[in-house]
C-alpha cells in the first residue's frame, strides 16, 4: 500500500480509517444566525466583573457583533483587509470575532501572551490595519511596535478608558456603528453577511510552531463549520450545558469548542485567568471543558499532594480508595464483569474519596475534552476511576483542529479516538499520520512552497505526527520530528518517556536530550514547591535554587523520584544522567510555544554549555 492512495477493498484496518461522509458545506455565519434563532438564552455568554458574574444574551451578541461590522464599514475596513486581536478570553473577543466574520473580514487571532518584538512579523506578514487590544498591557506592546507596522491604521481597546497606544475603546467602536443602524443598513449587513461561501477564508492562525518561523494557516468557514457538525455528532450536549473557557481562543483548539458550545446552546463562561480557573470551577460548575493535559496533570499532582498531607488513617483511606478505582476502571474499559463486591466498594469509594474532588469542580461535570498534546494513560485512568471522564482528542491547527476524539460510546484511553465525520487518516510507510477531509486548512498564507511541502502529491496532509489505527482507533506515539536517533542508529521516542517522568510531584518539566550522542540524558525542571518544602522539612538551608539543587542531597533525591519512571524501558532508550534546571522554560526565551509545547531546538539551544558537560562528565565516569 501507498501512502497516497486510500487502500483497496480488503486491506489491514491498521492502515487506514474513515470517520464516514462529510457534513454538509456551511458557514460560520450560518451557525451564528441560526444558533441565536433557536436559542435565544439569557446567559449565552458569562463573564465576571466587578466580583460578580454577568450574562449576555444572544440577542445582545447579535448586537453588538452587528454594530462592530457596520463600524468595521464605516472606517473603511473591508473583507480584502484583516482585523488581529491581541486578547485574553472574554465576551469581547468572540463579539469582535463575530463582527469580522458577518462583516466578512478575516481576522487574525494573536496570542496575548506573545512579547512586542514578536508581534511585527505576524501583523505586517497579515497586512492587520486594526487590532483589538484587552487591556493597556497589550495596547502598550502595540505601541512599542507600531512604527514597524505601516499597515495598521486602528488600535480599539476593550478596556475603558482608552489605554495610552489605543485609538479608540470598544465601546467608541459599538456607538460608532450604533449611529449607522437604520432599517436599511441592518438588512445590508445581513445579506452580504449571509453571501459568505463555505469556500472564504474566516480567520488566519499563526502557528505557534515548535521550529522555525510563524506560518500563517488559512481556515475556511467550511473547515471549522465541518468540525463543529462533526463534534456535534460525536459529542453529547444536553442544550442546558455550561462551559469554562479558559484555554487562549487564539488557539484553534478552543475557539472551535467555543463555536461548538454556540451551535449546541450551551453557555459559556469566560474564566477569569488561568489561575482563577479552580475558583471559577467552583462558581459557575461546568458541565462540559476543553482543557491541555497540563491542566490534568496539576490537577493529579495536587490530589496527591493532598491525600499525602493528610493523617495516617485518612492516607491510608485515600490510597485504599485510589486502589479499589483501579480495579474498577480496569474491568469496566476491559469489557469484563465488575462483580457485586466490587460494585459496593467502588460505590463507597466515589462518596468518601472522590466526591470532594467532583465538588471542588463544580459538582456536575460530566466530561472533559483533552488535545493539543499527549495524555498520560495514568492520569486519564485516575480521573475515570474518579467519575470523570476525559475525552481525549486528536488534531492540528491545520485541521480545525478535531481528526479524532473519543466518545462516551466509542471510548479507549491511551488513543485519541476514531476519525470525526469526513475525516480520513492513513498511515504513510515511515509511520506518519496523513489526514484528508473538509477540516484540512486552505494552505499557508504568502507561501505556496511550504502549503505544497505538507501535502502528497494527491492531496493527503502531513501531520508530522507518528502513530497507528488499532480497530479505527488512533494512538500517537510521538512527533516525527522529535524522534531522537543515537550514534548507534538507534530511534527513541522521547514524549513517552518525558510523560512518565512528569507523573512525578518533584517533576514540573523534563526534555530527553540524545539526537547524535552515544546515549540519551534528559534535562529536568524541578516543581520547587514541593521541592523546596522536601527540603524544609530535612532542614537543609540554601539562599537561591542554584544553591539547592547543587546539594549532593538533593541531586540524589532527584534522581531517586526520575528513576523509578524509568523502570520497563529499553537499555538504549533510559537516560544515564539527569541534569537539574533552576529556571521554568519560557515563551519568552522561545522555550515553549504560546500553547505551552516544548520547543526542542530552542531549549537544545540555550541549555547547549550545560548538555555539553553533561555527556562530559559522563564521559568522565566511563573513563574512569
Amino acid at each position: 500500500m501507498t501512502a497516497t492512495s486510500a487502500p483497496a477493498a480488503g486491506a489491514g484496518p491498521a492502515a487506514y480509517a474513515s470517520g464516514g461522509p462529510r457534513p454538509e458545506p456551511g458557514t460560520l455565519t450560518d451557525l451564528f444566525f441560526e444558533s441565536i434563532a433557536r436559542f435565544d438564552k439569557p446567559d449565552a455568554l458569562r463573564y465576571k466583573s466587578g466580583g460578580q458574574w454577568h450574562s449576555m444574551s444572544h440577542g445582545e451578541v447579535e448586537e453588538r457583533a452587528r454594530r462592530v461590522a457596520l463600524a468595521l464599514g464605516e472606517l473603511g475596513i473591508t473583507g480584502e483587509q484583516r482585523v488581529g486581536i491581541l486578547s485574553e478570553n472574554r465576551p469581547e473577543w468572540a463579539i469582535a470575532d463575530y463582527g469580522c466574520l458577518t462583516a466578512r473580514i478575516t481576522d487574525v487571532p494573536i496570542y496575548p501572551t506573545l512579547p512586542a518584538e514578536q508581534l511585527p512579523y505576524i501583523m505586517n506578514d497579515a497586512g492587520i490595519v486594526l487590532v483589538f487590544v484587552s487591556t493597556g498591557l497589550q495596547a502598550g506592546k502595540v505601541r512599542e511596535i507600531r512604527s514597524q507596522v505601516p499597515s495598521l491604521r486602528y488600535v480599539v481597546s476593550f478596556a475603558s478608558p482608552a489605554p495610552d497606544g489605543a485609538d479608540m475603546t470598544f465601546d467608541d467602536l459599538l456607538a460608532r456603528g450604533a449611529a449607522g443602524e437604520t432599517p436599511a443598513a441592518i438588512d445590508a449587513w445581513l445579506a452580504h453577511a449571509h453571501a459568505a461561501k463555505p469556500d472564504d477564508v474566516a480567520t488566519l492562525l499563526y502557528t505557534s510552531g515548535t521550529t522555525g518561523t510563524p506560518k500563517g494557516v488559512m481556515l475556511t468557514h467550511d473547515n471549522i463549520h465541518s468540525n463543529v457538525l462533526a463534534g456535534r455528532s460525536k459529542i453529547p450536549f444536553l442544550g442546558a450545558d455550561v462551559e469554562l473557557s479558559f484555554l487562549p481562543l487564539s488557539h484553534i483548539f478552543q475557539r472551535t469548542f467555543d463555536y461548538l458550545a454556540w451551535a449546541t446552546g450551551t453557555t459559556i463562561a469566560y474564566a477569569e485567568s488561568i489561575d482563577a480557573v479552580p475558583l471559577n470551577m467552583s462558581e459557575v460548575r461546568p458541565t462540559v471543558m476543553c482543557a491541555v493535559p497540563r491542566l490534568y496533570e496539576k490537577m493529579y499532582a495536587r490530589v496527591l499532594e493532598n491525600a499525602l498531607r493528610e493523617g495516617p488513617v485518612k492516607r491510608r483511606i485515600f490510597f485504599w480508595g485510589r486502589g479499589v478505582a483501579a480495579k474498577w476502571t480496569e474491568r469496566r474499559l476491559s469489557g469484563r464483569s465488575v462483580g457485586p463486591l466490587l460494585a459496593i466498594e467502588n460505590a463507597i469509594v466515589q462518596r468518601v474519596v472522590f466526591s470532594k474532588l467532583r465538588t471542588r469542580l463544580g459538582g456536575r461535570l460530566r466530561y472533559f475534552v483533552s488535545g493539543s498534546a499527549p495524555l498520560a494513560p495514568e492520569i486519564n485512568k485516575f480521573f475515570y476511576g474518579a467519575g470523570l471522564m476525559i475525552l481525549e482528542g486528536y488534531g492540528l491547527t491545520e485541521t480545525s483542529p478535531v481528526m479524532c476524539v473519543n466518545t462516551p460510546e466509542n471510548f479507549r484511553i491511551g488513543t485519541v479516538g476514531k476519525p470525526v465525520e469526513g475525516t480520513e487518516l492513513m498511515i504513510a510507510p515511515d509511520g506518519e499520520i496523513l489526514t484528508r477531509g473538509p477540516n484540512v486548512m486552505k494552505g499557508y498564507f504568502n507561501k505556496p512552497d511550504a502549503t505544497a511541502e505538507a501535502f502528497t502529491a494527491d492531496g493527503w496532509f502531513k501531520t508530522g505526527d507518528i502513530g497507528a489505527i488499532e480497530d479505527g482507533f488512533l494512538r500517537i506515539t510521538d512527533r516525527k520530528k522529535d524522534l531522537i536517533k543515537t550514534s548507534g542508529g538507534k530511534y527513541i521516542a522521547p514524549q513517552p518517556i518525558e510523560n512518565r517522568v512528569k507523573l512525578n510531584k518533584y517533576v514540573s518539566e523534563a526534555v530527553l536530550i540524545g539526537e547524535g550522542r552515544r546515549f540519551p540524558s534528559m534535562l529536568i525542571v524541578p516543581n520547587f514547591d514541593h521541592l523546596e518544602k522536601w527540603a524544609a522539612l530535612k532542614n537543609i538551608l540554601w539562599t537561591s535554587r542554584s544553591q539547592l539543587l547543587a546539594m549532593p542531597t538533593v541531586q540524589a533525591k532527584m534522581e531517586q523520584e526520575v528513576g523509578e519512571a524509568f523502570d520497563g524501558l529499553a537499555k538504549f532508550e533510559t537516560p544515564k544522567k539527569i541534569t537539574l534546571l533552576e529556571h521554568e522554560f519560557s515563551i519568552e526565551r522561545g522555550e515553549l510555544t504560546p500553547s505551552l509545547k516544548v520547543r526542542r531546538k530552542a531549549v537544545d539551544q540555550n541549555y547547549r554549555d550545560v548538555i555539553d558537560e553533561m555527556y562530559r562528565d559522563l564521559q568522565k565516569q566511563n573513563e574512569n
